[in-house]
């Protein structure tokens, strides 16, 4: 199946340094047709009829969460664009900010006239901060050409934690605390920034805004599956000859992607999500890109049959180990723990015990840890453990086997 562009349908066309070229193409339409022919409360109707679900991750439908901020009663609302893309191998959302980001820009404005906000953000990845100039520039345009109105949009930028790409966990960077994940109940679009309802949504699911509105929501809904409308871009990397950003529908085929598009060979595994997300054998690629099997953020990289998986998982789980905010003892000693028993395995030196450890571990550290990393790092100790167990089981047996000869010879 060939690419579908409906986020990425300007990149690589219009000029994103000229708003003229911007306009040219339909741009800031959408806008304009909110503002002279919808209420706020036809436009997030609008946005739920679309099926438009989060594009970070989570996948909690869009319009339902503007319609709870819109809701709420509040003398103010704020709008924030998460373009922290801290993901390991994402990096789509640069990729749109570089070639695109007046589409962006319209569908903040779009998101704030729905919701009654004055007050949007982006949160902008610290590695991006080449990208500040562009982006800046594209809202001063907009704000000469009308297209603002009342509303302000400033940039902050991130100062490269991993953990703030949790909604939560921004928001706090955004006030100038340090960067941990808040309890919850209330969620953001209650009690958010400042204290404040606030929506917040990543690059991808702005992007999506206008053509809905221009469209139709029906038109969205009717791409894709059931549950899992419209399109979903992924940043693929890893063995595979044709790196790259690249959008299909939801619910195609992982072969599709990696194969097809990005051509991968001989591929012994597909970690889809990024550090945290599923690992998918090489047989299995017939896996739907959906919210049900495997989507995540996107970030999508595979691995050939050169790559040692144990030691990959190994990898992973120190880097999750040292983003960790320590906040929450689950995550904070879970992902020490762990990391200290795959070193073990990777080393040579692991025992049987330690694959019931790190199942035991994985099941505590889903249910208790308290945001988004410590409950999904887990996710590829467990699948590797699931596709690719007798790799553990080698490792440990060979471990025994030649500490028992030492043991002999001693």
């Amino acid at each position: 199946m060939p690419e579908k562009r409906i986020v990425l349908k300007n990149c690589g066309v219009i000029d994103p340094d000229d708003i003229s070229s911007h306009l040219d193409k339909d741009g800031f339409k959408a806008l304009e047709k909110v503002r002279k022919k919808m209420t706020a409360q036809e436009v997030i109707e609008e946005v739920i009829g679309s099926g438009l679900r989060g594009r970070g991750g989570a996948g909690f439908p869009c319009g339902l969460k503007w319609e709870l901020a819109k809701k709420t009663g509040s003398d103010q609302k704020f709008i924030i664009c998460n373009a922290d893309e801290g993901e390991v191998g994402a990096f789509k959302d640069r990729y749109i900010l570089e070639k695109d980001p007046f589409t962006l820009i319209e569908g903040i404005a779009i998101a704030s006239y729905a919701l009654g906000a004055r007050q949007a953000y982006i949160y902008l990845r610290q590695e991006y901060h080449y990208l500040l100039d562009r982006i800046g520039n594209a809202i001063t345009q907009a704000a000469e050409h009308g297209f603002l109105d009342l509303l302000k949009i400033d940039i902050i930028e991130g100062a490269g934690a991993y953990i703030c790409g949790e909604e939560s966990a921004l928001m706090e960077s955004v006030e100038g605390k340090r960067g941990e994940p808040r309890y919850r109940p209330p969620f953001p679009p209650k009690r958010g920034l400042f204290g404040k309802p606030t929506i917040i949504n990543n690059v991808e699911t702005l992007m999506n805004i206008p053509q809905i509105i221009l469209n139709g929501g029906d038109w969205f809904n009717g791409i894709g599956k059931k549950g899992n409308s419209g399109t979903k871009v992924f940043s693929v990397s890893g063995d595979i000859e044709s790196p790259g950003v690249y959008e299909l529908i939801l619910g195609s085929e992982l072969r599709e992607l990696v194969v097809d598009l990005a051509r991968g060979n001989e591929i012994q595994a597909v970690q889809v999500g990024g550090a945290s997300g599923k690992l998918i054998p090489g047989n299995m690629l017939k896996t739907p890109l959906a919210y049900e099997t495997a989507l995540g953020s996107g970030a999508v990289t595979v691995f050939d049959q050169s790559r040692d998986i144990v030691g990959m998982v190994y990898q992973t789980l120190r880097f999750l180990a040292e983003e960790s905010c320590g906040k929450c003892t689950p995550c904070r000693d879970g992902t020490r723990v762990m990391v200290e028993t795959l070193e073990r395995i990777a080393n040579g030196e692991g025992v049987a015990e330690d694959i019931d450890v790190l199942e035991a571990l994985s099941e505590m550290m889903r249910l208790s840890s308290l945001c988004g990393l410590g409950q999904s790092a887990p996710v590829p100790v467990l699948d590797s453990l699931k596709y690719f167990g007798s790799e553990y089981e080698t490792r440990i047996s060979q471990s025994i086997f030649l500490r028992s000869l030492r043991g002999i010879r001693g």
